[in-house]
């Protein structure tokens, strides 16, 4: 088990880096791609992974299961797929109504990204606990957890800004994060029934 859920912390660290990268696209042609536009997408993501840090800890302690952890990265799948079918009129709405892009990026950023990025948040401290069989050890596993799922963030971040984004269409790319995401909760569906 402990290969398995590695892989899937890898797997969501990719996807939320991936998915921060995309952000940039997504509000660019609306707002921009200053600083500021960077420190909306910033702020937003590093909030909800802190508020879905928080949740999946407290979550971790009511009957851990791979299935309830397959059940993570499933709602986050759900959740990201409608920025495919929705960026765009939300830009829209927003950018027509904030002048400010500084304030127009923060507010879309935080109507596009919270809800997904919240959920792929509470991956990393839900896996330490499946993880984590002696407390004397618990410092081990984090760390190793931590260095696998920000490796994952990593490769995730250089994927996508060097190739994916040449490669494909953005909401393509989101599609493959979609995919991916649904593929590693089969996974884990498959692995908790043997």
């Amino acid at each position: 088990m402990v290969p398995l859920i590695h892989i899937l912390a890898f797997c969501g660290g990719f996807v939320i880096m991936s998915m921060e990268l995309l952000g940039g696209r997504i509000l660019a042609p609306y707002f921009g791609s200053g600083v500021y536009v960077w420190g909306s997408i910033i702020t937003v993501f590093m909030l909800s992974l802190s508020l879905g840090y928080l949740l999946g800890g407290r979550l971790s302690v009511h009957n851990p299961s791979l299935n309830r952890f397959a059940g993570i990265f499933a709602l986050g799948a759900i959740l990201l797929y409608p920025l495919i079918l929705f960026a765009e009129p939300v830009m829209e709405f927003i950018f027509l109504r904030i002048d400010d892009p500084r304030y127009g990026s923060l507010v879309a950023s935080a109507f596009l990204f919270i809800l997904p990025t919240v959920i792929l948040g509470m991956i990393s401290p839900y896996s330490v606990r499946l993880l984590v069989t002696k407390v004397e050890e618990s410092g081990k596993v984090a760390g190793t957890l931590y260095f696998v799922s920000t490796l994952g963030s990593a490769i995730g971040t250089l994927m996508t800004s060097f190739y994916f984004i040449l490669w494909f269409e953005v909401n393509t790319v989101l599609t493959l994060l979609t995919v991916v995401l649904l593929a590693v909760a089969g996974v884990a569906v498959l692995a908790a029934r043997k």
